[in-house]
């Protein structure tokens, strides 16, 4: 597998994986009518980086990278990570995140912080708690899942330093 900066070639494959999670609910609070050209800005173009996993020539999955916050909390950066259905299991997830971890110590973040990680998803929390994130809150029935409801949403946090 290798991970490189996302390409507009790369996001037309990536298309298909990104529309299918955000409509599921399940994981992402983005509106799932958005249209692919709302979708590119988001995921490519308003991210500091956006890079994408490929396996013989098919995209596994990829993430964005950019500051939490603005001016005095830019030092702690934000990301999101899908992976392609079919890639599920097979370590992209826990690839994109290391990958992440390197280019935001690169770029001089001092932690990682993730704002909204739905609670349901117990598969994303292993694996950032693996990965040395922490939930630090919880925020009560902040996600409207498709099959489960009202579910918390978790911040977790990891310093980079």
């Amino acid at each position: 597998m290798e991970i490189t900066p996302i390409s507009p070639e790369d996001f037309a494959h990536f298309w298909p994986t990104f529309r299918a999670i955000v409509q599921a609910r399940e994981t992402y609070a983005l509106d799932p009518a958005l249209t692919y050209e709302q979708a590119y800005h988001l995921w490519c173009e308003l991210p500091q980086f956006s890079f994408v996993a490929k396996a013989e020539g098919q995209v596994l999955g990829g993430y964005y990278l950019k500051p939490n916050a603005a001016g005095p909390g830019d030092h702690i950066c934000n990301c999101g990570y899908m992976v392609a259905p079919e890639a599920r299991g097979r370590g992209v997830a826990r690839a994109l995140c290391e990958h992440s971890q390197r280019v935001a110590r690169e770029a001089g973040y001092r932690g990682m912080q993730f704002n909204a990680v739905v609670a349901s998803n117990h598969a994303a929390i292993r694996l950032w708690r693996a990965l040395g994130f922490t939930i630090v809150g919880t925020v009560p029935d902040a996600y409207r899942h498709a099959r489960e409801g009202l579910v918390d949403t978790h911040i977790m946090h990891k310093a980079l330093g």
